[in-house]
């Protein structure tokens, strides 16, 4: 899940100025697991690097960037390789674990000697605290290491943002919520976001049912059949 600001008008009990989200959820497990993002702990100590000026090898960032950038490598391999969910699993238990273990002892060892309050004890600090739910997406083969997937599907929402400024209304922000939906969809469906849309309009008016309006979902389309 991600969310991202937006200016609401015309919102019964509520100024104009008041600040509303727009949230985005892929996925749709019913049991939900809160899980960390290992791209905000792996920014947190590139921040340490880059406020140092010239980029050093060594250091415990830099050690702890390493030990990340180890872990999207296999991550990268085992998709390119076609890993079933249960060789995901046992590969997250015997390579991946062991790499976030690395990294919990090198913070556990160094800590002490890191002021808290410095951009590495405070990275520190961050990773530390985050560590049983970074290590949540060990246990589903569907979860990755970070958020990025919901990031990047909130990112048009935002770039457009900067162009309408607002939402008139608050029905007008569900009907916006409604379209990037679709398209966002459409999108993690391998489905071409036009050729989508068209479909679904010319079909949606012929929808009698429930069960028609379904059929019409992103998921449930073939991707060849989006411009059918």
């Amino acid at each position: 899940m991600d969310e991202n600001p937006v200016q609401v008008l015309r919102e019964p009990g509520r100024e104009n100025t008041t600040k509303s989200y727009m949230w985005v959820a892929r996925g749709g497990r019913e049991s939900i697991i809160h899980v960390g993002c290992l791209a905000h702990v792996r920014r947190k100590f590139h921040d340490v690097l880059k406020a140092g000026g010239k980029k050093k090898k060594g250091g415990v960032a830099q050690a702890v960037l390493n030990l990340i950038a180890k872990v999207y490598k296999k991550e990268k391999q085992a998709r390119q390789q076609g890993s079933t969910p249960p060789e995901i699993l046992a590969m997250r238990q015997k390579e991946i674990k062991p790499l976030l273990d690395k990294i919990k002892n090198i913070l556990f060892e160094k800590g002490p000697l890191t002021p808290p309050k410095s951009l590495l004890g405070k990275a520190a600090s961050y990773a530390l605290g985050q560590r049983p739910r970074i290590t949540a997406y060990l246990e589903n083969p569907d979860l990755t290491p970070d958020n990025n997937a919901a990031e990047n599907a909130i990112r048009p929402f935002a770039v457009g943002r900067k162009n309408w400024l607002f939402a008139g209304s608050p029905r007008g922000a569900k009907a916006s919520a409604a379209i990037y939906s679709l398209i966002e969809s459409a999108k993690a469906n391998g489905l071409n976001p036009l050729d989508y849309l068209n479909n679904l309009f010319d079909k949606l008016p012929k929808a009698k049912s429930e069960q028609d309006l379904r059929q019409l979902l992103p998921g449930r389309i073939p991707a060849k059949s989006s411009a059918a």
